[in-house]
């Protein structure tokens, strides 16, 4: 199982696996970075603008999935982090409150670390972030918890949701100003 620098696992073998689409990828099958980001590889981009600026990975967009020369890892900026906030793990949602510091729900996972090319570099590679709750983060750090496996939302992490949820209902409950100074007056 792949690892983080301190040793711990991240929870899958292949951390490419995971990976939907490039965040850099345009629905019509074309390298954003190339075009917003040029300047900082200037080779990369003129070998995508030579291309139409078509994304070596995806190919034709009309197929299922990637159907071009390159994998995910062959591309020097790929990055693909999550964007749906919940536990890719369990399912638990995130509950956010408004101006509160509370730590959150969710945590950002890494499923990619140090260079694994041998080199020994120990250089960052491709940046793949998903999104797992508090509990299973740490089950995934913690032992040989794996990030597909069909597990259930924490106990505790189920009345930490419930628990915000109620006073997120407390706060847009609307009370008139004439009942809330008549509460005074009594």
């Amino acid at each position: 199982m792949e690892k983080t620098e301190a040793g711990t696992t991240v929870g899958v073998d292949d951390p490419y696996a995971v990976v939907d689409r490039c965040d850099y990828l345009t629905s019509e099958g074309r390298c954003r970075y190339a075009v917003e980001h040029g300047d900082r590889d200037p080779e990369f981009a003129a070998e995508r603008r030579s291309e139409e600026f078509r994304c070596p990975v995806a190919g034709d967009p009309d197929e299922d999935g990637p159907s071009g020369p390159w994998e995910w890892a062959d591309c020097p900026h790929f990055r693909c982090r999550s964007h749906d906030r919940e536990c890719v793990r369990c399912g638990l949602t995130e509950e956010r409150m408004a101006h509160d510091d509370e730590r959150p729900l969710l945590e950002e996972h890494h499923l990619s670390y140090a260079d694994s090319s041998g080199a020994g570099s120990g250089e960052t590679s491709h940046e793949i972030t998903v999104y797992l709750c508090r509990w299973c983060h740490a089950k995934v750090h913690g032992s040989w918890a794996r990030i597909d496996d069909d597990a259930s939302p924490d106990p505790e992490a189920v009345a930490e949701r419930e628990s915000r949820r109620a006073r997120q209902e407390d706060e847009l409950s609307f009370e008139t100003a004439t009942e809330r100074f008549d509460d005074r007056e009594e």
